[in-house]
């Protein structure tokens, strides 16, 4: 039965693998019912890594190459073995190959804004997007940390778990940096590096390395939005007193213009657009509280200079102009005209 059992073994003298579908990051070669020959060759492709996993621990890692298997070129696998000289006989090994491309496009975002405390706003909820991309650069950290020993490790199954953590990452950078809102938001490119250091070592201790971090995206909620929109409005008009001028000067040719008003629809609306334009200049031009003035003495009275006026009993109008005159008077000082 043992003689049997070994007939149908398989032995192999060629490994090499091939991605089959984009998108995978780890694969286990197919190892069942089959031995590796002494002196195989293993083929390790450009972006691609292989291990070797014997027994659950993980022994040699190749980079890209032709190998020929043997004591010399497997030596921790041989130390696992303990191999103590050059072997002979076809040995079982589980070979797992890694793709270590960079996986592009990768999108990030926040499904609900996060909570932030800003220097311009005070707490304000930011909403961010953008891409990223990462490779596997190691291999011995991915497998025991991440792959384990599935058959196919893809992306998507990494996808969800970078994503959540990019976002928890991003809220400590953004609580860390103390920069305001509207700085942030202008300069997206040095945020992105920003981030991305503060990522890279999350990223190494899964065995990968970010490659590329871009912010696409940074905005508020849309009625914090309407908020800002009319800040930026508020502070573009600048002197409100100016402003006003201005919007009353342009609405005078539009009243003048208004067809059916005639010239008492003209005063009026100007009349009125005048008195609007008053009301708002003393809104605008409140003067400030000043405090109490002691009260001052009233001036001095200086003596008459001129020719003494008669007193009310004593006076008459003029019977041509009707100006105040003295009673004696002969002729109206101001018309000339004699008087009776």
């Amino acid at each position: 039965m043992a003689f049997m059992d070994f007939i149908k073994k398989q032995f192999i003298d060629v490994i090499n693998w091939t991605e089959t579908e984009n998108g995978i990051l780890a694969a286990r070669y197919p190892m069942q019912d089959m031995e590796i020959q002494n002196g195989a060759q293993l083929t390790v492709r450009e972006s691609q890594m292989a291990a070797f996993v014997n027994e659950g621990r993980m022994a040699d890692v190749f980079g890209p190459g032709l190998y020929t298997l043997n004591t010399r070129t497997l030596p921790l696998l041989t130390n696992i073995m303990n191999w103590d000289k050059l072997f002979q006989s076809p040995f079982k090994s589980d070979v797992y190959f890694f793709s270590t491309r960079q996986q592009t496009n990768q999108k990030w975002g926040t499904a609900q804004p996060i909570t932030i405390r800003d220097k311009d706003f005070g707490m304000v909820r930011l909403r961010a997007f953008g891409i990223y991309s990462y490779h596997l650069s190691d291999p011995r950290a991915f497998h025991t940390k991440i792959s384990g020993t599935q058959e196919i490790y893809r992306v998507a199954e990494l996808e969800g778990q970078l994503r959540n953590s990019i976002i928890g990452w991003m809220t400590d950078t953004f609580a860390e940096s103390g920069v305001p809102f509207l700085d942030m938001a202008a300069n997206q490119v040095e945020l992105g590096k920003k981030v991305a250091d503060f990522m890279r070592p999350h990223f190494a201790e899964m065995g990968l390395t970010l490659d590329t971090f871009v912010v696409e995206n940074l905005s508020l909620p849309e009625e914090l939005q309407k908020m800002l929109d009319t800040r930026i409005g508020m502070n573009m008009i600048g002197n409100m007193q100016q402003y006003t001028q201005f919007q009353v000067a342009n609405s005078l040719p539009i009243a003048a213009a208004n067809e059916g008003g005639g010239a008492a629809g003209i005063g009026a609306g100007l009349g009125a657009g005048v008195a609007m334009a008053n009301a708002m200049m003393g809104a605008l031009n409140v003067p400030q509280q000043q405090p109490p003035q002691p009260p001052q003495a009233p001036p001095p009275v200086a003596p008459p200079t001129g020719p003494i006026s008669s007193p009310a009993g004593e006076t008459k109008f003029c019977m041509n102009c009707g100006t105040k005159i003295p009673r004696a008077a002969k002729f109206c000082a101001e018309c000339g005209q004699p008087q009776a």
